[in-house]
């Protein structure tokens, strides 16, 4: 990876808390940048693919839509543990996973239209190759931590 030049960092920096809710967000960034859509558009490409950015996207309240949550540790084969993190990145709801130490190598978050949904996405969890083992952490409150690097 390159070293952040300084406008990748203001436009990251912008990215983190201040991405315009307007039709056209990433010309409203040029112009806080005084750049052009284009070259925002092509830095956060090239961001993208150089593994700074992982998505972009809004954060919602999901209790107040109705969805139910819950934190999902798995012990995953050791050799398997890409291939199951990978798939499970692909299912609906989930927001992010992480490796860990320990028992249960594998963590993820679900939040759920609903329980059958719930329930039908971690059947299927369970039964990819490599999984031995879910434990599933209902969210009972709600905790929001909010990150920002000031870069």
């Amino acid at each position: 990876m390159e070293e952040l030049s300084q406008f990748d960092r203001e436009l990251l920096n912008i990215l983190q808390e201040n991405l315009p809710v307007s039709p056209q967000p990433f010309k409203d960034v040029a112009e806080t940048l005084g750049t052009s859509e284009e070259s925002v558009l092509g830095a956060l490409q090239r961001l993208k693919r150089e593994g700074y950015i992982r998505r972009i996207g809004a954060f919602f309240d999901s209790e107040k839509l109705g969805y139910v949550g819950s934190l999902i540790a798995l012990k995953v084969e050791p050799q398997k543990l890409d291939e199951v993190a990978n798939a499970i990145n692909k299912y609906a709801g989930v927001t992010h996973n992480y490796e860990r130490e320990g028992k249960y190598n594998l963590w993820f978050t679900l939040n759920s239209p609903n329980e059958s949904f719930e329930k039908k996405t971690i059947e299927e969890i369970r039964s990819l190759d490599g999984v031995t083992e879910l434990l599933n952490l209902k969210a009972t409150k709600k905790y929001k931590v909010n990150v920002a690097f000031n870069l």
